[in-house]
């Protein structure tokens, strides 16, 4: 046999035993004509001994063995000698004395190394198989197991059916841009790839299912960055005749067992709520990082009259003033006040106010602008911010969204440049609820789904939304957040097909367009469709917070590089015309020719 033991499982008890173990060469050690190795496997590593006076067959191949080479090795459990007990190791009290080897495989010299991190990602992407040797991979993919199978455990235990929707489906809008998939047997049509089985688990619900969930693929052919790729995976939860609160207990109680069974660490049995106003309002973003303090404060009233244009102009035309402090950041260099400048403009704001408050003495502030104030708004000012000497004031002059946000972003610069989060293990869970319903895109003169179109307006809303007043519908729909990431959002959907065809109409989809794409949906919605919700969490990003890790490409096996680019396959890839000319399918990019002519 191969193995009579994993390579992290031999301890003290197996002393005297004669075990087998099969698995790469980790490392290579020469004392003095006698060889130690560590032999890896998925579990971990076990040093073994290589001694001519055990095998001199054995100690003779040892003297070829290199980094990665394959070995299935024989020998007899044996207590390390005194002093030389590694206490990094969970097999270091022992080591195996090599009686027989068996090299299955020889590896070439490695394109890197695998005890080193690589700065290189590409090269790491190109070759994924070695990458994903290293602990730190096998660790992220184990984890990544133990919370698909607590994920599925927790929700079997609540009654929810697994349950396989279509990969091949239907486009429609829904927010991203679909991958379209030409059908060769239904010539000029096209599948689409999901971009997430809402329709689909809906109409589960009408069918009577009640309890559904799926470890869901999903596709969107939208650009990359780190949290993002072309194919993900999501918890896909729905259930009928819940409410909100229901949804949110629900998944409180699958996060807790996620994090239980993958960390060991107990979390709160319910997380605070904030609403979408309040979050904003507060720390400029509705996904908010609270881990720090440097809330947003409003000096709307305080500085409507301010002789500094910018604040003034901004409120006379119904806008806010915001400003964060900085505390104890007075000191912050020219370097770092342009770095959060193109920040904010970046974000759209015209440039960035501050305060750099050096002193009690107004006069010792630095500030482009605080001379043009009086004294009443520097006292206000003083009041509202609790300004100390040596604390940094950053300010935002816009709409109250565009205001929230620019300074939203600004803190969580600031809070980066400072280092408040280093070392912070904590971990914070939060719920936003109440999000608009519809947003307005002003480069396509109409409003979208902030969420999507079969999210349920808010009953206290409903006459705003028959008036044509979409800005201020609010939605039955919320967001859980882990430490500034949202993980995972749903909401309580339409499930009459009235109210989902004046939520189309909003959205300005025609009823032609409406019969065309969702004839489907609003059909089923005819016969008795019951009420209906549910969640979808982001399985790669909530794996990346349990791992430790900043990008989701360290808990996929096989990513996409932000090209959208499978580096190791070389894929996407040219395909053959006759392939092609089967789907009715004609290329129109130029391809390069040797030379570079196209």
């Amino acid at each position: 046999m191969y193995r009579t033991h994993h390579c992290n499982e031999i301890r003290k008890e197996h002393i005297g035993e004669v075990v087998t173990l099969s698995g790469w060469v980790n490392s290579t050690r020469d004392h003095g004509g006698v060889i130690f190795i560590d032999l890896r496997d998925r579990e971990g590593l076990t040093q073994a001994v290589f001694r001519p006076e055990e095998s001199q067959e054995a100690a003779k191949l040892s003297h070829t063995l290199r980094h990665e080479d394959v070995l299935r090795i024989e020998g007899r459990v044996a207590d390390r000698l005194e002093g030389t007990a590694n206490d990094k190791l969970e097999t270091g009290d022992v080591e195996v004395v090599v009686q027989k080897v068996d090299v299955i495989s020889r590896s070439e010299v490695l394109p890197f190394q695998l005890d080193k991190e690589l700065s290189n990602e590409d090269l790491r992407l190109k070759h994924r198989y070695l990458d994903l040797r290293r602990p730190r991979m096998a660790r992220n993919l184990q984890m990544r197991h133990r919370v698909a199978k607590a994920t599925r455990d927790f929700l079997d235990e609540q009654g929810y059916l697994e349950i396989e929707t279509p990969v091949l489906s239907k486009s429609t809008p829904e927010g991203a841009r679909d991958f379209l998939v030409p059908s060769r047997l239904n010539p000029g049509k096209f599948y689409a790839l999901p971009q997430a089985p809402q329709q689909y688990k809906q109409l589960l619900q009408v069918a009577g299912v009640d309890k559904y969930f799926q470890i869901a693929r999903c596709f969107r052919d939208e650009d990359l960055r780190a949290d993002r790729q072309p194919e993900f995976t999501q918890v896909d939860i729905e259930a009928s005749f819940v409410e909100q609160d229901q949804i949110l207990a629900l998944v409180e109680g699958l996060l807790g067992r996620c994090f239980k069974e993958a960390l060991g660490r107990d979390i709160p049995a319910s997380f605070d709520r904030l609403t979408y106003r309040e979050a904003m309002d507060r720390y400029g973003s509705d996904k908010p990082e609270r881990r720090f303090g440097m809330e947003l404060i409003d000096l709307t009233e305080e500085l409507k009259e301010c002789e500094f244009r910018v604040f003034s102009g901004a409120v006379s035309k119904g806008g806010a003033v915001k400003a964060i402090n900085a505390k104890g950041f007075a000191d912050i260099s020219t370097g770092q006040i342009d770095k959060l400048t193109k920040l904010a403009q970046e974000a759209g704001a015209k440039g960035l106010a501050y305060i750099q408050a050096r002193d009690v003495d107004r006069s010792t502030w630095r500030s482009p602008f605080v001379k043009r104030m009086t004294d009443a708004e520097i006292e206000a000012l003083r009041t509202k911010l609790e300004i100390e000497p040596g604390d940094l004031i950053l300010f935002a002059a816009d709409q109250w969204a565009e205001a929230c946000d620019v300074l939203g972003r600004i803190r969580l610069a600031v809070g980066e440049l400072r280092g408040l989060l280093a070392g912070n293990t904590d971990l914070d869970f939060l719920w936003v609820t109440d999000f608009p319903l519809l947003g307005y895109n002003e480069e396509e003169d109409k409003w979208n789904a902030v969420h999507h179109p079969f999210t349920r307006p808010k009953a206290e809303d409903m006459e705003k939304l028959e008036a044509g007043d979409f800005a201020n519908v609010r939605a039955e729909a919320y967001d859980v957040v882990l430490n500034g990431n949202e993980i995972g959002g749903g909401s309580i959907r339409i499930h009459e097909q009235d109210l989902q065809q004046k939520m189309f109409t909003a959205l300005g989809v025609s009823e032609e367009e409406q019969a065309a794409m969702f004839d489907h949906i609003l059909t089923a919605f005819s016969f008795g469709a019951p009420p209906h919700g549910g969640l979808a969490l982001g399985f790669d990003r909530l794996v990346m917070l349990i791992c430790g890790e900043e990008s989701i490409r360290e808990v996929i096996a096989f990513p996409k590089n932000n090209k959208g680019v499978d580096l190791m396959s070389d894929s996407p890839a040219g395909v053959d015309f006759k392939q092609l000319r089967e789907l009715y399918v004609r290329s129109v990019a130029k391809e390069k020719k040797p030379g570079g002519d196209e």
